[in-house]
C-alpha cells in the first residue's frame, strides 16, 4: 500500500487525503501504537499490515515513537514492542478511573445530605507551565443551576474552590509559573486578579484545609471545596459543593464545610490514605 494512501488503522477513521499534514501523521502515529498494543511483539511488517500503512511509513512513525519513548526496538530479534511512556499513560488513565469509583458513592451521599450538586476535579497540565483544573465527575443536586462544573469543563485555578485547593498543593515556583505576572482574569468583581492576592490566599488554604469560592467564578454561587489525598498523602484531586448564596449562606457554610471535608476524607480512605 503506497504511504500517501488514506490510513485505516484499528485505532482510527478513515482519513481523505484533505485532511492536515500534521492531523494525518498524529493519527497514523496512534494507528502504529495501537496495532502494537495488540500485537504484543511484532517485526515491522506485521505493523506495517496492522496499521495499513507501508513498511517505510510505519518505520519512520516507529523511529519517531521510540524516540519518545512510546515504543521500544530489541535489536537482535528486530521486534518491536509498547514502550514504558506508553504504560505511563495507561496507568494515568486507570488512576482516574480509580478516582471516579472511589468518589462516587461518597458524591452521592454528600449530595443527599446537602441537597446540592457535588463536583470532582484534578489539576491538568496544558504546557509552558500552564495548569488549569478540570472536572472528572458531578453527582447533580436535585434543585438543578446552570453553572459551568459539567465534567471535561474546566475552572480557573484562581477563581474556584477546587483550583485553589489543587494549587495550594503545589510548589510555590509552580504556582508562580501557572500564575504569571497578572493580572489574572476577572470574572466577577469578587475575582482575585492580583498574583499576590492569590498567592496569600492559598497560604489561607494550606492553613486551614480547605478553599472558598465567594462569588469569584460566578455571581450569586458559593462553593466550598476539600483536597483528597491519594495513598502517598499527595492530592490527588479536590471535592466541592456549589450552590446559590441563597442556599448556602454564611450560617450554613460550617454544616457544607463540615460534610465536604468528611466526604473527602472518606474518599481518600478509599484510595489507600491513612493520614
Amino acid at each position: 500500500m503506497s504511504g500517501d494512501a488514506p490510513d485505516r488503522g484499528r485505532a482510527g477513521r478513515t482519513r481523505g487525503p484533505d485532511a492536515p499534514g500534521g492531523v494525518r501523521t498524529l493519527e497514523r502515529g496512534l494507528n502504529v501504537l495501537w496495532a502494537l498494543s495488540q500485537l504484543g511483539e511484532a517485526p515491522l511488517s506485521a505493523i506495517a499490515r496492522a496499521a495499513g500503512l507501508s513498511a517505510s511509513t510505519a518505520s519512520r512513525l516507529l523511529d519517531t515513537l521510540r524516540q519518545q519513548g512510546y515504543a521500544d526496538w530489541d535489536e537482535a530479534s528486530g521486534l518491536y514492542r509498547v514502550g514504558l511512556r506508553a504504560f505511563q499513560v495507561g496507568a494515568a488513565f486507570n488512576a482516574a478511573q480509580s478516582l471516579v469509583r472511589a468518589a462516587g458513592a461518597e458524591m452521592s451521599a454528600l449530595v443527599a445530605e446537602l441537597g446540592e450538586s457535588a463536583n470532582l476535579a484534578v489539576l491538568r497540565p496544558l504546557g509552558g507551565g500552564r495548569l488549569e483544573a478540570a472536572y472528572v465527575h458531578q453527582v447533580e443536586g436535585p434543585q438543578l443551576v446552570r453553572m459551568f462544573t459539567q465534567p471535561g469543563a474546566s475552572a480557573p485555578l484562581h477563581a474556584s474552590g477546587v483550583g485553589k485547593v489543587l494549587l495550594a498543593s503545589r510548589p510555590e515556583d509552580e504556582v508562580r509559573a501557572a500564575l504569571g505576572a497578572g493580572p489574572l482574569k476577572a470574572y466577577t468583581p469578587h475575582t482575585l486578579t492580583a498574583p499576590d492576592a492569590v498567592l496569600a490566599e492559598l497560604d489561607k488554604v494550606r492553613r486551614e484545609g480547605y478553599a472558598l469560592d465567594e462569588q469569584e467564578r460566578e455571581p450569586g454561587v458559593r462553593c466550598v471545596a476539600a483536597p483528597v489525598y491519594g495513598a502517598g498523602g499527595e492530592v490527588w484531586a479536590a471535592l466541592s459543593v456549589s450552590a446559590p448564596t441563597s442556599r448556602l449562606s454564611p450560617e450554613q457554610l460550617p454544616v457544607f464545610l463540615n460534610a465536604t471535608l468528611s466526604a473527602a476524607g472518606r474518599i481518600g480512605t478509599r484510595l489507600g490514605w491513612t493520614g
